[in-house]
């Protein structure tokens, strides 16, 4: 029998960038081994990440915070590659990350009717968005998994504000990335799945499946900040998965 080291994303409620680096934090990745990853993004003092334990519904898990001292930025395409090209990371931590902004960058372009060269990243350039999605590719390298496996994406219901006004949830974006992805429309009122968020599953998962057998080996709850009326948290599951030769 061989054995695949899987990660299973149990997308209990939506799904985000900072809750995606909480919850792969919660399986036990030392805080300091991360942050020093981090720290080869060349950024020097843009940035700050909080890193801090959360009580939710009775769960404790990990919630992540960026404090970056830009207030609003726009960037193309091309210069978010220029940040990660221009980092220390591991090649291989910084194609990961380039392929899920590819993703993003694809979507926006097809939303707005654009070239993906054209396309201005609001929300997703600003410099919390970059280290959501960075470290979530320095953790899955950190974490040393082969397959990575997810269930339906709830993506909530109503509206949101976002950089272009008052957006219909999901937003054009996020649900342009979930093309192909199973998703539950109108879960909770609110925005539950980010475009962040919905990218870096799109991108990452090899299958989504609702019914997986594997053992179970650490848990991962990351908590978010917004409030719904069901617990607002993503599970990660780290496992063993045997196959047949």
């Amino acid at each position: 029998m061989l054995e695949e080291r899987v990660l299973y994303f149990d997308i209990v409620n939506g799904i985000s960038g900072d809750m995606t680096i909480a919850s792969l934090l919660n399986l036990g990745v030392p805080t300091e081994m991360f942050l020093e990853e981090m720290e080869k993004l060349n950024l020097g003092d843009e940035f700050n990440i909080e890193i801090k334990s959360k009580n939710e519904s009775g769960i404790v898990g990990t919630t992540v915070n960026v404090v970056a001292k830009e207030a609003h930025a726009h960037r193309h395409l091309v210069d978010v590659f220029e940040i990660i090209d221009n980092s220390t990371l591991k090649d291989n931590i910084k194609e990961r990350a380039k392929k899920i902004f590819m993703t993003i960058g694809e979507a926006e372009a097809k939303v707005h009717g654009t070239t993906i060269d054209k396309i201005h990243f609001h929300e997703v350039g600003a410099i919390d968005s970059i280290v959501d999605i960075v470290g979530c590719s320095i953790l899955i390298d950190l974490l040393n998994i082969d397959r990575i496996y997810a269930s339906c994406v709830p993506v909530g219901s109503g509206f949101v504000k976002c950089d272009h006004g008052i957006m219909p949830v999901p937003a054009p974006a996020t649900i342009e990335i979930l093309k192909g992805v199973p998703v539950k429309l109108n879960t909770v009122k609110g925005e539950c799945t980010t475009p962040t968020g919905a990218a870096i599953v799109k991108t990452l998962c090899d299958e989504f499946i609702e019914v997986l057998e594997f053992e179970v080996d650490q848990i991962g709850y990351g908590i978010g900040h917004k409030k719904f009326e069901i617990p607002n948290m993503l599970r990660t599951i780290l496992g063993i998965k045997k196959k047949r030769k």
